[in-house]
C-alpha cells in the first residue's frame, strides 16, 4: 500500500491528507469511522485486512423516514414489542474485516443483541431491543461506518415468499428408493438358495413395488404433467417419450409382481427418474443473490421528505399525492413528476434516457421521475402520483406483462418429436412381427422397446451440458437467468449496444484541452473558482486539474445554472461555460465543452469525451465477423463521427432514441427474422431488454440495480463478450454430438428388445451406463471448450 493511501479505505489522500494519531485519511468521514472503532476497542478491524473500509456518506436527515411506524413494520421481519429482527442487504461487504465489525455492532450500540452476516448474499440480520435503540439509529450507525444498506420500494412491497423445495424433495425420494430397490434386487440378479426363493422373494418384490409407487406418482409427476400439456398443444416434447417409458416400466413391472411372473424393472425405473431429476436440478442452477426480474420499484427510495407548513416529515413513496411539496436532497432520486419550486436543479437522467450530461432546470420547469439531483437540495411540487409518473409508464408496455412460453421448441424437443414417432412405429412393427411368430412374446417385445428406448441419455445431455456452462459462466461473473438463454444465444444474428454506461465507462471521462497553454497560476485560479460550484461538469474538471487550488476565496462568484460561471479572484476575471454564455458563436458541434476566458481573452476550451471500456474496439471487430451490429442510444450524436472512425465500418448507428423507440426498433428487426441480443444498463433500456430475444444487463456491481433481463454481466468482463457467445454456440454443438452417442446406445438397446432378450439385468446395466457416460461426455467437453477459450 502506498504511504499516501487512506488508512481506512485505501483511497489516494492527495496533497493535503488528514493526519490523526500518525495515520493518514482521505477525508473526515474515514477519520471519524476510525475514531468510532478505536474508541470502542474495535481497531482489530484493520488487522484482519488492509484498508478494508469504504468512504462513509453524509446521512444528515437521510433516514428520517425510518421514524414512520408504517415503514418500520414493512421492513422488520419480527416485532413482539420488545425485540425486533431486521435484515438488510449491504453491497459494500467484501472481506473478513467487514464481517468482523458488522458482527460486533453490539459494542457500538447497546441495543443490539446479535448481528449475523451472510457473506455470499451480502446481508446482515440484526436483533435489537426496541427500548434501547431504533431502526433509524441502527441504519445511521452502519451507514456511518461505511456500510450503507440498500433499501428500496421493492423491499417494502415484498412479501415473505416461501422457497420452493419440491425438486429437492423429489430427488431425495428418488435417491432413497433407487438405493433400496437396488439392494433388494441383488438376489434376483444372482443365484439364490431355495430358502430365499420360498421365504423372501415375494416380500422383497412387494417392498420394491411399494417404494416405486411414490417415485412414479410424486418424483416423476412433472414429466407426466409436461407431457400432457405438450400433447394438449399438439406438440411432442421430450417429456412425452419419457412419460411413456416410465408408464410402461411401472405397468409391466407391477403386472409381473402382482402375477408373480417376474421381478419387474423397478430398479431401472427408480434409476431413470433419479438421473432425470439430477439433470433438471443441475440445469436449474440459479443465482438467488441476483434478480433478473427487477422493475422501477427496485430503483425507487422507500420514502421521501414532505414539507408541510415549513415542517419536514417522512412520507412513504406510495402515499405521495398530487400537490404535495417534496424536499429532494443532493444525490437523491426524484420519485414522481413535478414542478421545480426552489433550488438549483442539475438532474442526471442517464439511467432513464441514456443522456450522459446532467440537465439543468430552473424554477417553474417540469422535472421527471427517475432523475438524480446532483446540485444540492431542491423543493418540488408533485404533478402526478408514482403510478402515473413517466418512469412508471416505461413499464406500461405490453412486453412487460407477457409471460415467456414455457413450451419453447428447443433442440431436445425438436429431436424428440421425430424420436417419439420413430419409436412408436418400431414398437408397432415389432409387435405385429412377433404376434405372427410367437404371440406370447409380442407384448413383452413391445414393452421392451418402449422401456429401452426411453430417451434417458437424450434427455440428460442438454441439462448437464447447459448446467455446466451456467456454472462456468457464473464463476466468470456472467449470470444467465435460465438454461434456455444458452440456446437463444446460439441463434443470435444481431447484437445491439446501448452507448452510455454500456460501451462507455460511467466512472471515467476523458477531457481534451484545445487552445493556448495555461500557466499553473491560471490553472490554480480556475480550480479555485470551480471549487465553489456544485455542477457535475465543474466537479469533473475540478478533479481533472492537477494543481492546488488557492487558499483565498473569489471576491465575485456568480453561477448561472446550466450556462456558466463569472468570477473574480486576485484581480483576475475568469469566465467559464458554454459558447453562448461567453459571447461566442455556437459552431453547432454537438459536444459538451467548457470554454475559458481570462480577463475577457479567450484562452481555450475543455471537451468532455466518453471513456470507452477496455477492449471495446476488439469486441466490435470480433463480433462484426458473425453478427449484425447496432449502436442504439438515447444520447445525442456528438460522438458519432468519432465512433465511425474508432469502430469497424459495417455498424448501424441510431441516436436520440427514446425508450419506446428502442423497443419498436427491435420489434422491426424481429419481424424481419432477426434474432436480437440487446446489451444495456439503465431503465431506458428496460423495454428493449425485455423485447429482445436475449437481454443482457451490464453492471458495475452485479448485486445492485439492473433492469429486467435474461443475463447480467460484470462490466469488467465486457471484452469477454465474444468468447461467451462462442462458448454458447459450441455448447449447442456438444449437445448435438451427445445426441449421436445417445442414439448409439438406443440402437444397442433395440437389439436386445427386438430379439426378446431384454431382461432386468440387461436393463439395469444398459440404462444407467448410457446415462452416466452421456453426463461424463458433455461435462468433459464443455469444460474443455471453456478452458480453450
Amino acid at each position: 500500500m502506498s504511504s499516501n493511501n487512506c488508512y481506512h479505505c485505501g483511497a489516494d489522500c492527495g496533497k493535503k491528507p488528514i493526519v490523526f494519531t500518525e495515520k493518514i485519511f482521505c477525508c473526515n468521514g474515514c477519520k471519524t469511522v476510525y475514531e468510532i472503532l478505536n474508541a470502542n476497542e474495535l481497531s482489530c478491524y484493520y488487522d484482519l485486512e488492509a484498508t478494508p473500509g469504504t468512504i462513509p456518506k453524509d446521512i444528515q436527515g437521510k433516514y428520517n423516514y425510518l421514524d414512520n411506524e408504517e415503514i418500520i413494520q414493512k421492513l422488520v421481519e419480527f416485532d413482539d414489542g420488545e425485540t425486533s429482527v431486521v435484515e438488510f442487504y449491504i453491497p459494500s461487504i467484501h472481506c473478513s474485516s467487514c464481517i468482523w465489525v458488522l458482527e460486533n455492532l453490539n459494542k457500538l450500540n447497546d441495543g443490539v443483541s446479535t448481528s449475523m452476516v451472510n457473506f455470499p448474499l451480502k446481508t446482515i440480520r440484526i436483533t435489537y431491543k426496541n427500548k434501547l435503540t431504533s431502526l433509524k439509529k441502527l441504519v445511521e450507525l452502519i451507514t456511518s461506518i461505511g456500510y450503507e444498506p440498500y433499501i428500496s420500494l421493492e423491499d417494502a412491497d415484498a412479501k415473505n415468499s416461501k422457497v420452493d423445495r419440491t425438486l429437492i424433495y423429489q430427488v431425495s425420494l428418488a435417491a432413497f428408493s433407487f438405493g433400496n430397490i437396488m439392494l433388494l434386487s441383488f438376489p434376483e440378479y444372482f443365484t439364490a438358495d431355495e430358502f430365499w426363493l420360498d421365504q423372501y422373494k415375494p416380500l422383497f418384490r412387494w417392498l420394491m413395488f411399494i417404494m416405486a409407487v411414490p417415485v412414479v406418482f410424486y418424483s416423476a409427476k412433472d414429466y407426466f404433467i409436461s407431457a400432457y400439456k405438450g400433447l394438449r398443444h399438439k406438440m411432442l416434447n421430450i417429456d412425452v417419450p419419457i412419460a411413456l417409458g416410465i408408464s410402461v416400466l411401472f405397468i409391466r413391472s407391477s403386472v409381473e409382481i402382482i402375477l408373480q411372473i417376474g421381478a419387474g424393472f423397478f430398479d431401472s425405473l427408480a434409476g431413470l427418474v433419479l438421473f432425470l431429476l439430477l439433470g433438471k436440478f443441475f440445469q436449474q442452477k440459479t443465482y438467488n443473490f441476483l434478480s433478473f426480474e427487477r422493475d422501477y420499484r427496485s430503483y425507487f427510495p422507500i420514502a421521501v421528505t414532505k414539507i408541510v407548513n415549513g415542517i419536514e416529515e417522512s412520507l412513504p413513496v406510495k402515499d405521495i399525492q398530487k400537490g404535495d411539496r417534496l424536499l429532494i436532497r443532493n444525490e437523491e432520486l426524484i420519485p414522481v413528476d413535478g414542478i421545480l419550486i426552489n433550488g438549483n436543479a442539475a438532474i442526471d437522467y442517464s439511467f432513464v434516457t441514456g443522456e450522459s450530461v446532467p440537465v439543468t432546470k430552473e424554477s417553474g420547469d417540469k422535472i421527471f421521475a427517475g432523475g438524480k439531483q446532483t446540485a444540492g437540495a431542491i423543493e418540488m411540487d408533485v404533478l402526478s402520483t408514482i403510478s402515473q409518473s413517466y418512469l412508471t409508464q416505461l413499464w406500461s408496455n405490453d412486453i412487460f406483462n407477457e409471460e415467456n412460453d414455457i413450451s419453447i421448441k428447443n433442440i431436445t424437443d425438436t429431436i424428440s418429436k421425430y424420436f417419439t414417432i420413430t419409436i412408436l412405429i418400431i414398437a408397432f412393427v415389432a409387435g405385429i412381427f412377433w404376434y405372427f411368430h410367437n404371440a406370447e412374446m409380442a407384448i413383452n417385445v413391445v414393452t421392451a422397446v418402449l422401456i429401452i428406448a426411453c430417451p434417458c441419455a437424450l434427455a440428460l445431455s442438454a441439462p448437464f451440458a447447459i448446467g455446466n456452462i451456467l456454472r462456468i459462466f457464473g464463476y466468470k461473473n456472467f449470470y444467465l437467468k435460465n438454461a434456455e438463454t444458452i440456446e437463444k444465444m446460439a441463434k443470435i444474428t444481431t447484437v445491439i449496444f446501448d452507448k452510455t454506461g454500456t460501451i462507455t465507462s460511467n466512472d471515467k471521462t476523458q477531457l481534451i484541452y484545445n487552445g493556448e497553454e495555461l500557466s499553473n497560476d491560471e490553472l490554480s485560479k480556475i480550480k479555485t473558482v470551480l471549487r465553489a460550484s456544485n455542477h457535475p461538469l465543474s466537479r469533473t474538471l475540478y478533479q481533472y486539474l492537477d494543481v492546488d487550488a488557492l487558499d483565498e476565496k473569489p471576491t465575485l462568484f456568480d453561477e448561472v445554472l446550466g450556462k456558466g460561471i463569472l468570477s473574480t479572484i486576485d484581480n483576475t476575471i475568469i469566465k467559464l461555460g458554454s459558447a453562448n454564455f461567453l459571447g461566442l458563436q455556437d459552431d453547432g458541434i454537438n459536444e459538451t465543452i467548457i470554454y475559458i476566458k481570462i480577463n475577457n481573452s479567450l484562452k481555450g476550451s475543455y471537451s468532455f469525451k466518453n471513456s470507452y471500456r477496455e477492449g471495446t474496439k476488439q469486441v466490435f471487430e470480433n463480433l462484426s465477423q458473425n453478427y449484425n451490429l447496432v449502436i442504439l442510444s438515447g444520447d445525442n450524436d456528438g460522438e458519432k463521427e468519432y465512433l465511425q472512425k474508432f469502430l469497424p465500418e459495417n455498424i448501424t448507428y441510431q441516436f436520440n432514441q427514446k425508450p419506446e423507440d428502442k423497443l419498436e426498433y427491435i420489434k422491426e428487426l424481429q419481424k424481419n427474422g432477426e434474432k436480437v441480443m440487446m446489451i444495456g444498463d439503465g431503465l431506458n433500456d428496460a423495454g428493449a431488454l425485455a423485447q429482445s430475444n436475449v437481454g443482457v444487463a451490464i453492471s458495475e456491481d452485479v448485486n445492485v440495480f439492473s433492469p429486467a433481463c435474461d443475463a447480467i454481466i460484470d462490466a469488467k468482463l465486457f471484452n469477454k463478450l465474444p468468447k461467451f457467445l462462442t462458448i454458447a454456440n459450441e455448447t449447442v454443438t456438444v449437445i448435438k454430438a451427445s445426441f449421436v452417442v445417445s442414439f448409439f446406445y438406443n440402437i444397442i438397446g433395440m437389439y436386445f428388445a427386438l430379439s426378446g432378450l431384454l431382461t432386468p439385468v440387461v436393463a439395469a446395466i444398459l440404462m444407467p451406463l448410457s446415462s452416466i457416460s452421456i453426463v461424463i461426455f458433455v461435462t468433459i467437453l464443455t469444460n474443455w471448450i471453456s478452458k480453450k477459450l
